[in-house]
């Protein structure tokens, strides 16, 4: 796929596809919207500002990381039921990321705010959103669609996402809070260099495709 400002018809560059280090191809997927599996990813969605009102309004953690789980859980639950249903969807693939980002974002901004986590966390993670954000246009720009979600970044968002609950338990008073601050630090030192980690990778796949298309635009046609 190209844009009318890319090479010539004649000699087109691909798009990414489908590798042993990233999800099944979403432009693959079937367009539909009213599946089961997108039902339980809007439904994440709706939890995050709920999500964010109980971490910022009454400091209700406890029902806060019920949110989280429920949200946790129903992440597993439509990838499943997309397999065994065969629901999956592009609509399906651009939302579930979505909802993982949207609660990292979230709990990063409750927990600066209530100062759990240092600032500097908060500008290396949301930094990265807004640099994924810049690939995204760059890739419509040159007509190509999102980058597959990569299997570093999954692992980086499910360490992060087990981190935030623990960094609130951490914050907390009795023995729990001191076993538990170790843990949640650790989970989210590695957490965010895997996240940082995979957004190197997104770099690297998009600065390739541009190149790569510039390179054959040179060429001209055969």
């Amino acid at each position: 796929m190209t844009s009318s400002n890319g090479p010539s018809a004649a000699a087109p560059v691909p798009p990414p596809r489908t590798t042993g280090s990233v999800l099944p191809d979403r432009e693959a997927l079937p367009d539909r919207v009213w599946t089961l599996p997108n039902a339980l990813s809007v439904l994440r969605l709706l939890g995050v500002p709920l999500f964010l009102w109980l971490l910022l309004g009454p400091e209700e953690d406890g029902w806060a990381l019920v949110v989280l789980m429920v949200s946790g859980f129903t992440d597993w639950l439509d990838g499943k039921l997309a397999r065994w249903l065969d629901q999956g969807s592009r609509l399906g693939a651009l939302l579930d990321p979505a909802a993982d980002r949207l609660y990292i974002v979230s709990a990063l901004i409750a927990l600066a705010l209530r100062e759990v986590v240092p600032v500097w966390l908060v500008a290396l993670l949301v930094g990265r959103e807004l640099l994924l954000g810049v690939l995204l246009l760059v890739l419509r720009a040159h007509g190509y669609p999102p980058l597959q979600v990569h299997y570093l970044g999954k692992a980086a968002t499910l360490l992060l996402l087990y981190a935030f609950p623990a960094l609130l338990i951490a914050d907390g008073d009795g023995t729990l809070a001191t076993v538990t601050a170790p843990f949640a630090w650790a989970l989210t030192i590695w957490g965010t260099a895997l996240y940082l980690l995979a957004a190197l990778f997104y770099v690297v796949q998009v600065v390739g495709l541009v190149a790569a298309e510039r390179s054959a635009g040179r060429q001209g046609p055969p």
